[in-house]
């Protein structure tokens, strides 16, 4: 079952754009324009995440936490405004916000914020992760294609992870270097090739794209 989101923002433009890019995430979307939209439904029970403008006419996302933290006070927020002042994220984290995006920001950043968000808040339920046609069990560290348990190696585990925790992000080989193999390897750079290559021979619909001259990427 799809997690849902609520986004709460008065610009319609951004709030269609947001809401694109998480629904490509798999998630599903509903976007309020004004806090009265909002405001009638922090009662809802199958809400995962609300996305909050601070600014929303008379009113502001302080004031739509409050209500949303009277029903659901575990359910994750994320604040997100046009104003970068360390008073307004201190008030955030008071108010018991999960995380701060300042405008103007890319959506594939919000993206990644969300499934950082999401993954902290939702991993003890045990969802497998959907990617390209395949399971992905991070806690028991399996892979599954259907009923078919795809087996890998340590370092393969590791390396499709970093790109499926990082969708659309564009990682050139001496990063990956260094995320997975860390700082204690002195071998070749081409380890990572290497590495790519068995991965994608054993899980050959999974979309990492080769970036020539730069590196790889997953979508």
């Amino acid at each position: 079952m799809k997690k849902v989101i609520c986004i709460v923002e008065d610009e319609k433009d951004l709030n269609e754009l947001v809401k694109r890019y998480l629904e490509k995430e798999g998630y599903e979307v509903r976007s309020y324009l004004t806090f009265d939209e909002a405001s009638a439904h922090t009662n809802d029970d199958d809400v995962h995440l609300w996305i909050l403008d601070i600014m929303l006419g008379d009113k502001s996302g302080f004031d739509l936490i409050d209500e949303i933290r009277a029903h659901s006070p575990d359910v994750p927020v994320i604040f997100m405004s046009a104003r970068d002042k360390e008073f307004d994220r201190i008030i955030g984290l008071e108010k018991g916000s999960d995380d701060y995006i300042t405008k103007p920001f890319s959506p594939k950043e919000l993206v990644l914020r969300v499934n950082n968000v999401m993954r902290r808040t939702y991993k003890d339920e045990g969802a497998r992760i959907e990617v390209d046609g395949y399971e992905i069990d991070e806690n028991q560290r399996m892979v599954f294609e259907g009923s078919n348990q795809i087996e890998l190696t340590t370092k393969e585990f590791e390396l499709l992870m970093l790109f499926v925790n990082n969708k659309g992000t564009a990682f050139p080989r001496d990063e990956i270097l260094s995320k997975v193999w860390e700082t204690n390897y002195y071998g070749s750079d081409r380890v990572v090739d290497d590495t790519l290559r068995r991965l994608r021979k054993k899980m050959p619909n999974l979309s990492i794209r080769t970036i020539y001259g730069f590196g790889y990427r997953l979508g």
